[in-house]
């Protein structure tokens, strides 16, 4: 069985086939594209495998952009980190989705749902319905976080998300920075976190770090690919944007 993996992240892809091989040995990765752009054109230049696992958002867009210009003969498994997002859409049409992050059991039951659908209806029953997907996504209210709980001490106390430069992480811990130069310990993980925060304000720039846009006070470029991120107060580490995340961290600067 032929396999396509759409993912922008280059560890959730390298983790996705890891997943996937565990579950079916025999299953054949025949390609691992990053972009909207880079799917639709070799969507549009190969036979079409048996299977896609397909990641939401990607670097340049959210991934129903590649059904409106090329019309896909396989099966889809969605993969997104965002479950705030028309996760019952998902479920009317395609095969499956997957919420991040990723573990071998929901991986191989969906393939085994995967195989059972193959198995037993067309195509066409389980294309999903790309404009109620988008539409749902457009039209959806989402409630992002206004305040985060830290401890002081023996002191409890929040801090409102305008108060926040910054979180970053270090020693497998998670810690918030203010824009006063103070730091606290919270219960998430970054890769949670990001879920929480109003991407209009919040973007992650690397794996170890997300910044928001009210505190940065410099921007710089240092080589081709490379971008320093400059916040007053924060001395704790070195703020470099991840060579992947450059493109669309310029496009979250513009709005």
């Amino acid at each position: 069985m032929d396999v396509l993996i759409i993912e922008d992240e280059p560890l959730a892809a390298e983790h996705l086939t890891a997943l996937v091989k565990a579950c079916d040995s025999e299953i054949n990765i025949v390609e691992t594209l990053d972009s909207v752009a880079s799917a639709e054109n070799w969507l549009k230049t190969n036979v079409h495998p048996s299977l896609i696992f397909m990641d939401v958002h990607l670097g340049d867009g959210i991934c129903f952009e590649i059904f409106k210009r090329v019309s896909i003969s396989s099966f889809i498994i969605f993969t997104t980190a965002y479950d705030q997002y028309a996760l019952q859409a998902f479920k009317v049409n395609s095969v499956d989705y997957l919420l991040k992050p990723l573990n071998q059991e929901m991986l191989c039951t969906a393939l085994d749902k995967y195989k059972s659908f193959a198995s037993n209806e067309t195509i066409n029953q389980v294309t999903p319905d790309i404009n109620k997907l988008i539409d749902a996504i457009q039209n959806k209210t989402t409630n992002y976080k206004e305040r985060f709980v830290v401890k002081v001490g023996t002191h409890i106390r929040p801090v409102k998300v305008d108060e926040i430069a910054c979180f970053y992480s270090m020693e497998k811990a998670t810690y918030l920075h203010t824009k006063s130069g103070k730091n606290y310990l919270v219960d998430y993980a970054l890769d949670k976190l990001i879920d929480l925060l109003n991407p209009e304000n919040f973007f992650r720039i690397s794996r170890k770090h997300i910044v928001s846009l009210n505190a940065i006070e410099d921007v710089i470029s240092v080589g081709p690919s490379r971008i320093k991120v400059k916040i007053q107060t924060f001395q704790e580490d070195e703020l470099v944007v991840s060579r992947d995340k450059i493109k669309p961290f310029k496009a979250w600067l513009e709005g």
